[in-house]
């Protein structure tokens, strides 16, 4: 075969430096591209923020953020119980003048209380220890996972004792963690928690039968199973609905109260509010970074001889200040776009959201529909109806009978509606929701309806139903 030369024509896609950013800035979110900021701030110093104050002075250091160590207790071998305990001491620091220094103070959490609890007891130190282990076992809502044998396995071999000694100390342990406040904690299954505190109610013909329940019938109750709950336990409609009335008034989970919620604050991107009856969107000032060019840098970079890397720096500089600015305007276009579309959603709710796809938007902008879905991931919008997610106003539709479609969302929010609305004694069934939206023009299947159902976390028909 002769070697022979051949031309060739094609065409491909080269990303840009400058057009790779401009992709990654649009979709991250505005915590993230501030994150992604400070990163190049700190890189490039021909880049500053408007924002920041020039001053010689460092800024403050944080309140609280020293941390104090407290000094180990010595131990010895056969000591074994004051090393176990070390970990319960509190938070107490002193300097070399004796003077006690104290960190700010906190929310107690469960272990906290507990331990409290614990230190106020006749307990001797061996049984404190014990208790100790089994608090510190404990999850988030009060339960004891972990089995008695693992727990018992970690225990050290100084304390020389056999397993089956330890385990009938940490038994003896777990009755006096769950007679501590609050009540149900140390329970190892729902039932056992519930049990445990219907023993701190009077005895009552009510409490017999809820003790009854929950330690045999849980499953049933909450299936709203009445027809075998009578059954099985012999009571009659008016002794059941007191013993549920009593098993409702109980924490299943009685740790919770202790427990260390973290707020997460979403800063939206973009602010609709009306404007002589028009619905506008602009954005948010306090999500926009404000960034310039170091002027002394600058003059640096020109009246230097060879430009080498201080140009390549402030090429940078310039591109990510463009490509920030580019990804605003981007968010505004797209958001005012979604108004546009949705302002019936602003105006009266969930029940008026029109079915949107990302493909409508991209056409109406001129953009790949790639770029809507960036656009609308992880950002949000402010309405006086509250703060979504733009991905939050697109959804998938049913038609009517009158030929057009309602979105996902406008028949979720008619499911709760209804549900809302519906007779406690008599539940509407998904068939007979479907039958009704069918009455009003929209056809959806009875599973769509149970689907629907699902998502919006609102139980069955038979665990609906009341008494």
């Amino acid at each position: 075969m002769k070697p022979s030369l051949q031309f060739r024509l094609s065409q491909h896609l080269t990303l840009t430096p400058q057009l790779q950013q401009s992709i990654r800035l649009l979709q991250l979110s505005t915590v993230e591209l501030n994150q992604e900021i400070d990163r190049l701030l700190m890189e490039n110093p021909a880049l500053e923020r408007e924002d920041v104050e020039e001053s010689g002075e460092a800024p403050p250091a944080a309140s609280g953020s020293s941390s104090t160590a407290t000094e180990a207790a010595p131990t010895t071998d056969s000591d074994w119980a004051s090393e176990l305990s070390s970990n319960w001491r509190t938070g107490e620091s002193g300097d070399e003048e004796g003077e006690k220094t104290f960190t700010q103070p906190h929310t107690p959490t469960l272990r906290d209380h507990l331990h409290t609890q614990l230190s106020l007891t006749k307990l001797n130190p061996r049984d404190r220890v014990f208790v100790g282990l089994l608090i510190d076992a404990l999850d988030e809502d009060g339960y004891l996972t972990q089995p008695l044998e693992e727990i018992a396995a970690l225990l050290p071999v100084e304390a020389e004792a056999d397993p089956e000694s330890f385990m009938g100390e940490l038994s003896i342990a777990l009755q006096h963690l769950q007679h501590f406040e609050p009540a149900g904690v140390g329970a190892r299954s729902p039932s056992e928690c519930l049990a445990l505190q219907l023993r701190n109610h009077d005895d009552c013909a009510e409490r017999k039968l809820a003790l009854e329940i929950v330690a045999t019938h849980l499953e049933l109750l909450a299936a709203r199973d009445y027809t075998r709950l009578k059954a099985l336990t012999g009571a009659d409609d008016e002794a059941l609905r007191s013993a549920q009335r009593l098993i409702l008034g109980l924490n299943p989970r009685p740790g919770a109260a202790f427990a260390r919620i973290e707020a997460r604050y979403v800063i939206p991107d973009v602010v609709v509010r009306k404007v002589r009856n028009v619905w506008r969107a602009s954005l948010n000032p306090e999500a926009m970074p404000r960034l310039r060019i170091n002027r002394l840098y600058a003059e640096i970079a020109a009246g230097a001889r060879s430009a080498g890397s201080l140009s390549t720096q402030l090429q940078e500089a310039r591109w990510l200040i463009k490509n920030v600015q580019q990804r605003f305007d981007t968010i505004l276009r797209v958001s005012q776009a979604i108004v546009d579309r949705q302002r019936h959603f602003l105006e009266h709710g969930e029940v008026a959201m029109r079915p949107l796809v990302l493909r409508e938007i991209a056409e109406t902008l001129s953009l790949h529909e790639s770029t809507i879905s960036r656009v609308t991931t992880q950002k949000y919008m402010a309405t006086p109806r509250g703060t979504f997610e733009l991905k939050y106003f697109f959804g998938s539709h049913v038609a009517t009978e009158a030929g057009g479609a309602a979105s996902s969302t406008a028949i979720r929010a008619l499911i709760k509606q209804l549900v809302a609305a519906e007779d406690a004694k008599a539940p509407l069934s998904d068939a007979r929701i479907s039958q009704i939206l069918g009455e009003q023009g929209i056809v959806v299947a009875r599973r769509t309806i149970a689907k629907y159902r699902e998502a919006l976390q609102i139980p069955a028909v038979n665990q609906r139903k009341a008494l």
